[in-house]
């Protein structure tokens, strides 16, 4: 950390009398990552990265660059050339400048010494994900396990200066059986052998649910979500909560404001920077601002869009603590419990379809929040309370609008999910939601 906190000061020592601000965010990441193929781990991988962003502004004018390296010191030779470019750049039409530096309250317990250790012997808990998925006699299984230790530090030339450590455990398992799969994710900064047995057990159960497929016919339908699809969706809505998404005109957020009704009463979903049990834990942004918990949406109304310095001058408010230099983001996501079973998931279904896994989500609409997303291993048709079989792949195509204020109901169990799919980590329920469109993808 205090390796990374020299070269900041470098970086800004080289740079602050040649432009009016100078912020620099360096990330290192010392990861080491397990790779299964056919049942066996195929790959162990460790590596360590420097990624290097830096803000710069000269008389309202704004450019960001990111830099990513493994001998971080090359750096100062490259931006020894930007003074040179940066009159080309025009003024930016959303600036504020960096605010005044404060004391920042750190988040505590982010570093789990367990996850530190096992990066030596990670094969004994892939063997664990392993054996939980082959109690269902699946025929082979793959995926990946990531112990990871990261360092975030945040400088300016206004002088503040904060550094921050996380430990990451990311795992995902698919298994296979015959022409069916089944999948399911985790994330967090602990190492819970339980969570990583459960990775492994909830793939397997989903790839052996059903061996039986059935027709299907595109309609409406109940659509119960597991917390994997429910994740991927959420981030892609909260991506239009940033108030940079907002005023480019990429968001459903453009026609509401603040109290107004935006999902059913029963949703509230929370930015939770302050939350370490979830990697994207913040006691800080990219501004230097401090972070705090809030609620983006609360009992079904819109309460706060995400909010950089910039963003907040344009639209007369205060930063939320969630820069993002360009594009204010979230940090970890939560979506309230609900009230409803997982066990009695399908007991009140007379016509449903479960998605276990989606991928390709894509906007028709950003306007609007007309999207759709494709369903991906287990795909269960439901019927009077019981599944049927499977339907394959389908098709959910809907708007946020629809799919948030169907929304039913969700379970009070939840789960931690960070994946390829949900790259913000995310604490999510199960979710049911009536009257959605569910068709066939184009072949």
């Amino acid at each position: 950390m205090s390796v990374d906190l020299e070269l900041g000061r470098k970086i800004i020592e080289n740079l602050k009398n040649k432009f009016d601000e100078v912020a620099v965010s360096i990330v290192t990441r010392d990861n080491v990552m397990v790779k299964l193929w056919n049942t066996e781990p195929s790959v162990v991988q460790s590596w360590k990265i420097t990624d290097i962003s830096l803000r710069l502004a000269k008389d309202r004018r704004l450019f960001l660059l990111e830099f990513s390296t493994k001998d971080p010191e090359t750096l100062l030779k490259d931006v020894e050339q930007l003074p040179s470019i940066a009159k080309k750049i025009e003024e930016a039409e959303i600036y504020a400048p960096l605010p005044e530096p404060s004391i920042v309250r750190p988040v505590e317990g982010g570093v789990d010494p367990n996850v530190l250790s096992a990066r030596n012997e990670p094969g004994k808990l892939v063997y664990k994900m392993i054996e939980a998925a082959l109690k269902y006699n699946v025929d082979r299984v793959a995926g990946t396990l990531t112990l990871g230790h990261e360092t975030r530090s945040v400088l300016n030339s206004r002088g503040f200066e904060a550094s921050e450590s996380k430990t990451i455990v990311e795992a995902y398992l698919r298994s296979f059986k015959g022409e069916f799969s089944g999948h399911w994710a985790y994330g967090g900064t602990r190492l819970d052998e339980s969570k990583l047995v459960e990775v492994g057990d909830r793939a397997g159960y989903l790839a052996t649910v059903s061996n039986k497929k059935v027709e299907f016919t595109p309609g409406k339908y109940t659509v119960i979500l597991s917390p994997l699809v429910v994740g991927n969706l959420i981030n892609y809505l909260t991506f239009m909560a940033s108030a940079m998404a907002v005023l480019m005109g990429f968001s459903m957020f453009l026609k509401y404001k603040p109290g107004d009704k935006v999902a059913a009463e029963a949703l509230t979903l929370l930015d939770k920077p302050r939350d370490t049990t979830l990697p994207g834990f913040a006691s800080f942004d990219d501004e230097g601002v401090e972070t705090f918990d809030k609620p983006i949406i609360e009992n079904g109304r819109l309460v706060n869009l995400l909010h950089n310095v910039s963003t907040a001058s344009k639209m007369g408010v205060k930063s939320t603590g969630n820069a993002g230099w360009m594009f204010p983001r979230s940090w970890n996501l939560e979506l309230s419990p609900g009230e409803l079973s997982e066990k009695d998931l399908f007991k009140d279904v007379d016509k449903g379809v479960f998605f276990s896994n989606n991928w390709y989500t894509r906007y028709q609409n950003y306007a609007e929040g007309v999207f759709s997303t494709v369903s991906r291993d287990a795909t269960l048709y439901v019927e009077n309370g019981e599944v049927v079989g499977q339907v394959g792949r389908v098709r959910l195509s809907t708007s946020f609008p629809i799919l948030l204020t169907n929304t039913a109901g969700c379970t009070r169990e939840r789960y931690d999910v960070m994946w390829w799919e949900v790259r913000t980590p995310s604490r999510i329920p199960y979710l049911v939601a009536r009257e959605i469109m569910v068709t066939r993808p184009e072949i």
